[in-house]
């Protein structure tokens, strides 16, 4: 079947994120001439199954008890029953941990081909093909997926949402006999007070590397320049390794892949690894004091002075322009 399958969990919402890998499923639905079918697991989906519905042709809701919290083995195995009856010719994620930790084994198991962090997806011939940014972003990698199906996590706003459909799709409910992962166990569970926005969504992102010195900077000069800005806060992997700042605010390779209209580096070299997680940021300005960093090879405006001479005058001058 030429059908391509989106594979989402109830907890995620209807973000960004989900518009952007619905639109992404429906435009290579229309190129394959197939059809767009949306799985949904978890408890409490009702809502993000009726808005998938106005973008989809048809939607699956998996919401025993057994899924209501996520596990990767349990979720695995539905998805796997699930998407193997569909037999779909592609299967799609959107960009974030539960889906990055499925969709290679999701691969193996349907006997597919995997491929991350898509920034595009189109049609070979009798195969699909991603494209994802490497080198830092210097360069573009088309991935040829020959087995089927082609299972995909797609870097976040990287496509354009779905237009509605004219009636919208039919909602089903799963009957799925899932036995629930004896082997593990959630035993706690602590919640990260986050920003309005998960950081792959943010249209700006304030960022602090290593050369910021410490925590306290990041609250003390960082902050309220981002809320100035209406930015989410960011952070270099040398920032997070040193426990300056939570993980989640980690950018690069190894952390988030952003996608902003507006990336401030600050006291932030630019080594490629860092480089890889905002290539497709479409202005990157940088405030450091080695004329010789990377970054200013990267960034559309750069001053080279220390941050804690600039980012107060930054402050003032937005202050006066919100007056």
């Amino acid at each position: 079947m030429n059908d391509v399958c989106i594979c989402l969990f109830a907890s995620a919402g209807f973000d960004k994120a989900v518009q952007g890998l619905a639109g992404a499923g429906r435009r290579l639905a229309n190129d394959l001439g197939g059809l767009l079918r949306a799985v949904i697991l978890g408890t409490r989906s009702d809502e993000l199954a009726s808005a998938i519905a106005s973008v989809a042709d048809t939607v699956i809701l998996a919401d025993q008890a057994e899924i209501a919290e996520y596990q990767p083995e349990t979720y695995l195995n539905a998805l796997a029953r699930l998407c193997g009856d569909l037999s779909p010719r592609a299967v799609l994620f959107a960009n974030d941990t539960y889906s990055q930790e499925i969709a290679p084994r999701l691969a193996y198991r349907l006997g597919g081909s995997a491929a991350g962090d898509a920034v595009e997806m189109r049609v070979d011939g009798d195969s699909l093909s991603a494209g994802r940014q490497v080198y830092g972003g210097k360069a573009q990698a088309v991935i040829e997926l020959k087995r089927r199906p082609a299972v995909v996590w797609l870097r976040a706003r990287s496509f354009a949402p779905a237009a509605p459909l004219p009636e919208a799709g039919k909602i089903t409910r799963a009957a799925l006999e899932v036995q629930a992962d004896t082997r593990t166990r959630i035993v706690e569970r602590k919640r990260e007070q986050g920003g309005e926005a998960r950081l792959e969504e943010a249209r700006v992102i304030v960022s602090g590397g290593r050369g910021i010195g410490g925590p306290e900077p990041f609250e003390t000069e960082l902050k309220p320049l981002a809320d100035l800005l209406g930015a989410q806060m960011g952070a270099s992997r040398a920032a997070c390794d040193a426990g300056w700042v939570p993980p989640t605010w980690q950018v690069g390779q190894t952390g988030k892949k952003v996608t902003p209209d507006l990336y401030l580096a600050i006291a932030i070299t630019g080594a490629s690894q860092h480089m890889a997680g905002i290539s497709e940021a479409k202005i990157i300005t940088a405030i450091n004091t080695d004329p010789d960093a990377p970054i200013f090879k990267h960034c559309r405006f750069g001053i080279i002075e220390d941050y804690r001479k600039v980012v107060p005058l930054l402050r003032e001058k937005l202050t006066g322009l919100q007056k």
